[in-house]
C-alpha cells in the first residue's frame, strides 16, 4: 500500500467529536494530529500547517491530539503476544511503560504506564490486555521479566521465554517511543502520568495505522 494511502486511511479514522466552536477546518486538524503522531515535533507540525495558511500554536495542536482520545482498536485475537516493560521518565520520576504487541502484524495491542514494577502491576497489565482482546489461546512471549512470567502463570496464560525472535517487535516499539522523547532526554517534561498515558495510546493508534 502506498504511503499516502495509509496516511489518508489514518486521517479518516480520526474522530473529532470534541470539536464545538473550532475555527480550523477539520481536515487540517486531522492532518496536524497525524503529522505529530507520525513523528514530527509540535514546532514542525505547526510549520507544515502554516504552508496551508493555517496558523496555530504548538499548544493548540497538543490539545487536538489529547482531545481526540485516540487508541488502538479492541477485539483482536492474536496467536502470539509479545510483552515487555521499559523505564520512561516523567519529569524527575521513573515510570514503567508496559506494552503488548502482536508480532505477526506488529500492531500495538495495549500500552500503559505504571509508577513501579512488581508482580501485582504485571498482573494488572495482563488483565487489561485480556479485557481488551481475546488472548485465551495466545502464547505470550516474555523475556527475563520474572514479574511478567509470574503474571502469566497466575492467570493461566501460555507463555514462552524468548529473548529475541518475535519479541523484536516490542523492542522496536520501545526504540521508537524513546526516539520520540529523545529531545527531552527520554523524558516527558512538565507532564502528568495520565497525559503521558493518553499520548502513548494516541501513538499506538497512529503506529497501527501506518505499519
Amino acid at each position: 500500500m502506498l504511503e499516502n494511502d495509509r496516511l489518508n486511511g489514518c486521517l479518516s479514522e480520526i474522530e473529532l467529536g470534541f470539536v464545538e466552536r473550532e475555527a480550523t477546518p477539520q481536515l487540517f486538524m486531522k492532518l496536524g494530529i497525524q503529522l505529530h503522531l507520525a513523528g514530527l515535533s509540535l514546532s514542525n507540525t505547526v510549520t507544515i500547517l502554516e504552508i496551508f495558511g493555517v496558523e496555530r500554536t504548538r499548544s493548540t495542536v497538543h490539545n487536538w491530539v489529547h482531545k481526540a482520545d485516540l487508541q488502538p482498536e479492541d477485539g483482536r485475537s492474536p496467536d502470539h503476544v509479545a510483552v515487555d516493560e521499559t523505564v520512561i521518565r516523567l519529569n524527575d520520576e521513573q515510570y514503567w511503560l508496559y506494552a503488548a504487541v502482536d508480532p505477526d502484524t506488529n500492531e500495538l495491542l495495549h500500552t500503559t504506564l505504571k509508577p513501579t514494577t512488581n508482580k501485582v502491576l504485571a498482573q494488572s497489565f495482563l488483565i487489561e490486555i485480556a479485557e481488551k482482546h481475546d488472548v485465551d489461546d495466545a502464547v505470550f512471549l516474555v523475556d527475563g521479566s520474572h514479574s511478567l512470567q509470574h503474571a502469566c502463570r497466575r492467570h493461566g496464560f501460555d507463555f514462552r521465554y524468548e529473548q529475541h525472535g518475535n519479541r523484536n517487535s516490542v523492542e522496536r516499539i520501545f526504540r521508537e517511543v524513546k526516539r520520540r522523547t529523545s529531545l527531552f532526554s527520554n523524558c516527558f517534561s512538565n507532564t502528568h502520568a495520565e497525559t503521558a498515558n493518553e499520548w502513548l495510546r494516541s501513538f499506538a493508534f497512529a503506529w497501527n495505522q501506518l505499519i
